[in-house]
This record gives C-alpha cells, structure tokens and sequence, in this order.
C-alpha cells in the first residue's frame, strides 16, 4: 500500500512539474501561452475571389477562438501569425481522349510566418497549398465560392495543426 501512495505521489509530482495544456482539437498549447494574433493576410496573387485575403485572416482568427482557450490580439501575442497569398490559379486535369480536359483543378497557395514567442523552437516560414478539382462542364465563377472555401478550410486545418498540434 506504501509503495502505492509513492508512485501516486511521484506522479502527482512529475506532472505538475512539467504540464501543457491540450484542447480537444489535439492543440498541445504551453501553459504561459495565453494570446494569439493574427496579421492581415495580404493577397499578392493577381487572381482570386474579392476579400480572400481577408476571409483566410478571419478564418484563422476564428479557429483559435473556436479550438483553443487563447485570447486573440491584434498586437503581438504570445503566437503570431503573418501570411500572404502567393499564388491562385487553375489548370486543367484529367484529359480525356478528344485533349479535352474532364475536370479543372482550383489551386490557393498561402505563406505563413508562425512566431511562438514562448517556444521559438517551434517558429516557422512555410507555404500551404490546398486545391479542389471541379468538372469542366461548370463554369468557375459558379462553383468559385464553395471551392475557395473548401480550400480555405484545408488550408486554415493545416495551419492549426503546424502551429499548435505538434503531432
């Protein structure tokens, strides 16, 4: 029984020594993390839909908000986020045999400079591409809204999870 209460004791001890805070979305957040914010995101890419740029810097708000415990800040916060919009563009896949393309691919490349201001070690520079494919029969601008957003969703997931998963 003595042997017991010790390692309950070592345990007790062990893990208030060294805790992070997880979410039920996966984040492993450090416990001295306390604000995130996240920058304009500026779209350099010639195309694109009218305020990606941003709806992507919405949407990264509103995932710390809605995943974490984190006060978002527009000042610097405790994690930071700044990105661009690097290139939007389509091409044409799955060509069948009369060279005529069967679907289009819609493709949104984002860089991202993460900046974690209590583990630097996990800071980084790095570019997030996601695409959507549509039949060729539609036409983009009538499918444009819900791929971008599907992509956005994809992108913003991956984010997430670069930045606070850890996995």
């Amino acid at each position: 029984m003595k042997r017991i209460a010790f390692l309950l004791i070592i345990y007790i001890l062990a893990n208030q020594s060294c805790s992070v805070s997880y979410t039920l979305s996966g984040a492993s957040i450090a416990p001295d993390v306390k604000t995130v914010s996240v920058q304009h995101f500026v779209n350099r890419s010639p195309l694109g839909v009218a305020n990606l740029e941003q709806y992507i810097t919405d949407e990264l708000k509103d995932k710390f908000k809605s995943q974490t415990s984190l006060t978002v800040v527009n000042e610097m916060g405790d994690l930071n986020f700044e990105g661009e919009i690097t290139r939007y563009f389509t091409k044409p896949m799955a060509i069948t045999g009369d060279e005529t393309a069967a679907q289009n691919r819609l493709t949104i490349i984002v860089h991202v400079k993460f900046t974690n201001e209590v583990e630097p070690e996990f800071n980084f520079d790095s570019n997030f591409t996601q695409f959507a494919d549509y039949d060729s029969d539609k036409d983009l601008t009538s499918v444009e809204q819900d791929l971008v957003e599907e992509i956005v969703e994809k992108i913003i997931e991956d984010i997430f999870n670069k930045s606070v998963v850890n996995w």
